[in-house]
């Protein structure tokens, strides 16, 4: 793998700006850092790209965030994160949402090239995508997606409170479950099957996974006549809020009860949810925004030069959509 400004930073001890300055020939270099640099150049036998200098001077003064999409309130506060970090940092913020167009990874690696480094959200690329990005010395963070090696990332715990939510269920009787989400395209489901299915059968739940392609109300009450005309089971789990309350509407316009027919549960806790009555699972849509940002200005800044991995708590929030004495 060829080296990159990053592993020149690394391997004499200094910042990769220092470097830069080296390379460009500043005077506000000490005599014995720019030996440094310069030998751990000629080591390394590193050659900058024009990419590669323009990330290291910070020509951009702009971030990047790529998107999977931008609708709904999960997004929008991930965003807010993000954006409030990065304004009190100076830097501006360049949007990018793939809405799984084939053309991604060359939107993606042209983003790259106007930004200072990028936050990668969710599967919008594969992992040969960002790994090639992160050789050719782009500071990245990956936001709500499994760990790539070297790479930094941030992410909610699925997998263990879809495992406290799926004991909830069983405390409540259920017997069958259905989780409503894609574990295919969506890291965040996937973890959540995984630690949903861990306990299932401890648990003595038969567990399903109903698959949508789209997180929205409309999916939810499309799930929902599916789940009526299939047999409802004893309890829907959805991947997001906005899911479980069009399923909600949905079934309530037909005339099932809920919970006394079936139990719904959604993720994220939106505002919404709490008026709805929803169970749910709360997680920090800013905070992943914000660690995300901060993340990111370590990478670019070469505060460090090992990766940080941060998973955030999530937390299960009982109402009466699970629960038949709960009020809301």
């Amino acid at each position: 793998m060829r080296p990159t400004i990053r592993d020149v930073a690394k391997h004499a001890g200094v910042s990769i700006a220092t470097v830069s300055r080296v390379m460009h020939g500043h005077t506000n270099v000490t005599d014995s850092t720019r030996a440094r640099v310069q030998a751990a150049v000629a080591e390394l036998e590193f050659t900058p790209s024009r990419l590669g200098r323009s990330l290291a001077e910070r020509r951009h003064a702009a971030n990047g965030i790529v998107f999977p999409d931008l609708s709904g309130p999960y997004y929008a506060e991930v965003v807010l994160g993000y954006e409030s970090v990065a304004a009190d940092l100076g830097r501006s913020v360049l949007i990018l949402s793939t809405h799984g167009r084939s053309a991604a990874p060359a939107m993606v690696e042209e983003m790259a090239q106007r930004c200072d480094g990028l936050v990668v959200m969710g599967r919008t690329v594969e992992d040969d995508v960002v790994e090639r990005l992160a050789a050719r010395g782009v500071p990245l963070v990956l936001l709500a997606r499994p760990e790539v090696a070297g790479i930094d990332s941030v992410r909610s715990d699925n997998a263990a409170c879809a495992a406290t939510l799926l004991r909830h269920l069983a405390d409540q009787g259920v017997r069958t479950a259905a989780l409503v989400g894609d574990a295919t395209y969506s890291p965040d489901v996937a973890e959540r099957w995984a630690g949903a299915e861990s306990v299932a059968a401890d648990a003595g739940i038969t567990l399903e996974l109903l698959a949508v392609t789209t997180f929205s109300e409309e999916s939810g009450a499309e799930v929902a006549t599916r789940a009526l005309d299939a047999g409802l089971p004893d309890a829907l789990v959805c991947a997001n809020d906005e899911l479980a309350l069009g399923l909600l509407g949905e079934l309530a316009r037909r005339g099932v009860d809920v919970p006394g027919d079936v139990l719904v549960t959604g993720w994220d806790d939106i505002m919404a949810a709490r008026y709805a009555g929803l169970t749910t699972v709360r997680q920090s849509m800013r905070g992943l925004g914000e660690t995300a940002a901060l993340l990111l200005d370590e990478v670019i800044s070469g505060r460090r030069s090992e990766p940080r991995h941060e998973v955030l708590p999530t937390e299960l929030v009982v109402r009466s959509s699970s629960s038949p004495s709960r009020k809301g």
